[in-house]
């Protein structure tokens, strides 16, 4: 799939690319000769077919559609109000239902500071369900529960009705209703020091401190309890600036900016559309406000509306603000995205021409037909020969594409390092067939291997018995030396070199990501086979101690008593596992 849209009369929609085939830009043109047909799919409405569009979208990512630079998630703060002692939390992801969402927010560190102060207030616990099941089953507390950042309900120092109470009281104040309790702690603290009890003001005056700090971080633009997302936009000939600034009960708390590229053949109605469906479809429902306020309206406008009121359950207002604060915001938001976006293109424009230096060098350099655009490379982590795996990662345009990397686990008999290279670079190329049911749309221009001459013809060797033609090197780690097969002696490059640089960077990225997978699987396999040495310990008992703990380090800190309360483990059992873990009875 190369391009997804929708059109209310299709006939007319695919017309309009050939009446003038010349005039089209040249990307269009690029999409109508790469295309070889046509297929649709009948809606019921304008709605339908705008959720249908950016579900295909993001589920088929085609390359002719909209390219949005910033893939970035936002975080939130969540309270798990399905839980029975609902958590709060900084997460990424604002998909989980039973779980109350709050922002986005546009930095880590603010919110993280936002909830420090706010945990002073209202004690609501931020443990894991591991933690707070463990400190539940020793009736010990956690640190937090000690230093009274947390109300230790796992201890039950709180009723269930309190903590529930508790709960509400900080989703109120992260609603906006923070009046009520700022002045119910300023009453609190003039009481307590009425009565001469300074011990308990003193108390109360530090949780005004923190409210007022969280108060402090998000400023006051408009005198109302507006709820209101603001959208300015800036387009220049290929990209599209996007400025958004989030208001919630007439104070800022966040604002973002993003480049999106603009690849397809809309106005800027048309732009405003797909932006629109992208920021609202990655959104939690409670981040949709009541009113989202643009520099620009999108296409089917009204369909946009509506999906978007019946996502957030209530009525939705989407327009132009035309006088006043919004206005004068709206102005600001409009100003910060061109700004924004004359400062992303100038630093692109660096980024590119270090990059385009770097592939250029490397073409004349290794002799190649043309730019190496797209370089695989692969390494091989191992240890003594057991848990062998292998990394392959993809740089497209002198940057990484995550999305294309893969791991490997070695599963031939020898598992050396010449060995273990013949057989992942013949699992990524076995044949043309396998390789269209794969994520790899094309192959490389170039393959790199961590290593020197032998690694080099172990990899030359895979793709002949492929057939399979395609430039390989190795870039040795000792003196950074580039191998090239044919050749008695390697490639020197300078220190400063731009291409080195981009070898370096694609060969560590490959080991980092080796490294990672290694450990992991002997991790693993360590800890399994710690517990799998204990007598009568079989792998159905294995399974459940670490579901049930988590880590072979929970399940030694746990108690005889703790482990028997585990599904499928008797008391001896308990006992033998205990005994195994305490060789010195301690």
């Amino acid at each position: 799939m190369v391009y997804v849209g929708k059109a209310i009369n299709l006939r007319s929609r695919l017309n309009s690319y050939f009446q003038d085939f010349g005039a089209l830009h040249a990307r269009t043109q690029k999409m109508l000769t790469t295309a070889s047909s046509v297929d649709w799919l009948s809606v019921g409405n304008e709605v339908e077919a705008l959720v249908l569009e950016y579900s295909w979208i993001k589920e088929y990512s085609p390359r002719f559609n909209v390219r949005f630079r910033d893939d970035k998630t936002y975080p939130y703060l969540a309270v798990t109000v399905g839980e029975d002692y609902p958590r709060v939390a900084v997460v990424r992801e604002a998909k989980k239902r039973g779980t109350r969402y709050f922002g986005p927010y546009t930095q880590v560190w603010a919110i993280k500071a936002t909830l420090e102060e706010l945990i002073r207030v209202f004690p609501v616990r931020s443990c894991r369900n591991g933690v707070f099941n463990q400190a539940k089953r020793s009736g010990r507390a956690c640190l937090l529960g000690y230093i009274d950042k947390c109300s230790a309900p796992c201890v039950d120092r709180i009723t269930i009705e309190d903590y529930r109470d508790l709960v509400d009281q900080l989703m109120r104040f992260l609603s906006g209703q923070t009046r009520e309790f700022v002045d119910n702690i300023t009453d609190q603290m003039k009481d307590a020091a009425e009565r001469e009890d300074y011990e308990a003001a003193a108390k109360w005056r530090d949780r005004l401190i923190a409210l007022e700090k969280v108060l402090e971080r998000n400023s006051v633009v408009f005198d109302d309890s507006t709820d209101a997302d603001l959208l300015g936009f800036h387009f220049d000939e290929l990209h599209v600036g996007v400025q958004i600034i989030h208001v919630r009960v007439g104070r800022v708390t966040g604002e973002r900016f993003f480049v999106v590229e603009r690849s397809e053949e809309l106005d800027e109605s048309g732009y405003v559309e797909r932006i629109l469906t992208r920021v609202y479809s990655d959104i939690a429902t409670d981040g949709i406000p009541k009113e989202v306020l643009l520099s620009q309206l999108p296409t089917n406008d009204a369909a946009l509306t509506a999906w978007m009121s019946s996502t957030r359950g209530s009525k939705v207002d989407l327009r132009i603000p035309q006088r006043g604060d919004k206005r004068a915001l709206m102005a600001t938001a409009v100003e910060n995205s061109e700004r924004s976006l004359v400062k992303a293109r100038l630093e692109k424009s660096a980024d590119i021409t270090v990059r385009t230096q770097a592939l250029n060098d490397l073409q004349e350099v290794l002799g190649l037909t043309d730019p190496p655009l797209r370089i695989e490379c692969i390494d091989i982590s191992t240890l003594a020969g057991t848990e062998t795996v292998g990394s392959l990662v993809v740089f497209e345009d002198g940057l990484p594409k995550k999305s294309d990397y893969r791991k490997f686990i070695i599963k031939g008999e020898r598992k050396d390092d010449l060995s273990s290279v013949y057989e992942v670079v013949s699992r990524r190329f076995r044949d043309s067939s396998e390789e269209e049911s794969t994520r790899f749309s094309y192959r490389p221009s170039l393959l790199v291997i961590d290593g020197a001459a032998g690694q080099v013809k172990a990899a030359e060797t895979a793709l002949r018995d492929c057939g399979v033609s395609i430039p390989v090197v190795g870039l040795a780690k000792r003196l950074e030396e580039v191998w090239v097969l044919g050749r008695s002696d390697p490639i020197i490059f300078a220190r400063n070199s731009h291409a080195l640089h981009l070898l370096q960077s694609v060969r560590d990225e490959a080991h980092r990501v080796a490294i990672g997978h290694h450990r992991k699987r002997r991790n693993a396999t360590s800890l399994r086979s710690e517990l799998a040495e204990i007598p009568g310990v079989g792998p159905v008992t294995i399974k459940s101690l670490l579901t049930t703990f988590g880590s072979v380090k929970n399940i030694r800190a746990a108690s005889v008593s703790e482990l028997e309360a585990t599904e499928g483990v008797g008391s001896k059992s308990a006992e033998m596992i205990w005994n195994s873990l305490h060789p010195n009875g301690a």
